[in-house]
């Protein structure tokens, strides 16, 4: 069956408490960890943040609590949320994979990429982090759930790689692991110490 991110599938997933997954509490404590990794390695506040695959732009009310001037653009490739949200909550419309090309006046304090890769192919992956790595000026958020996770919520379509697959995939783009699925990218390479890197698969 062909999957639909439509009305119904956000209602399903984010609003019906027998399959919501997450909550605005939980949220808004992911948000602040977010936020607070970022600023601790470009050592000021942030100032923009692009979500990936951001649906229907939950980051964005959490996000301007915490900082009220940052400025935030989603990306998502489902047609109602660009036509319901577009406009009012900065969402455009694009699927993973165009990151490989798709470039915007700034880079970005903040990505985020929450429950996205692992619904994925592996070549749209690799595409999208490329974009992501050259975009990234402070801390990539890459919530992605692996063959050694029991994820709840939607299944169809799902992929559990390795957590060797993912770690080498972003070692490849130069996105280093600094904790709770955030990653810095290459511009903050230096700031990542010998126990951190210590994280990277043998041969990455």
């Amino acid at each position: 069956m062909h999957k639909t991110y439509d009305q119904a599938y956000f209602d399903k997933w984010y609003r019906d408490p027998d399959h919501a997954v997450s909550s605005p509490g939980a949220l808004k404590r992911k948000v602040a960890m977010v936020v607070a990794q970022a600023e601790f390695y470009l050592g000021r506040p942030i100032r923009n943040v692009l979500d990936v695959g951001c649906g229907e732009g939950v980051w964005r009310a959490p996000l301007r609590a915490l900082r009220p001037d940052v400025h935030y653009r989603g990306l998502d490739a489902s047609e109602y949320v660009v036509r319901r949200f577009g406009r009012s909550r900065n969402i455009g419309l694009a699927r993973f994979s165009q990151l490989a090309e798709l470039r915007f006046d700034t880079r970005f304090d903040v990505i985020v990429c929450s429950d996205v890769l692992h619904y994925l192919k592996p070549a749209e992956i690799r595409a999208g982090l490329v974009g992501i790595a050259e975009m990234l000026e402070g801390v990539a958020f890459l919530e992605v759930f692996t063959n050694r996770d029991d994820p709840d919520g939607d299944h169809q379509d799902l992929q559990l790689r390795s957590p060797a697959w993912y770690l080498h995939a972003f070692h490849e783009v130069g996105l280093l692991p600094c904790g709770s699925q955030c990653y810095v990218g290459p511009r903050l390479e230096r700031h990542i110490s010998a126990l951190e890197r210590a994280q990277l698969p043998v041969g990455a």
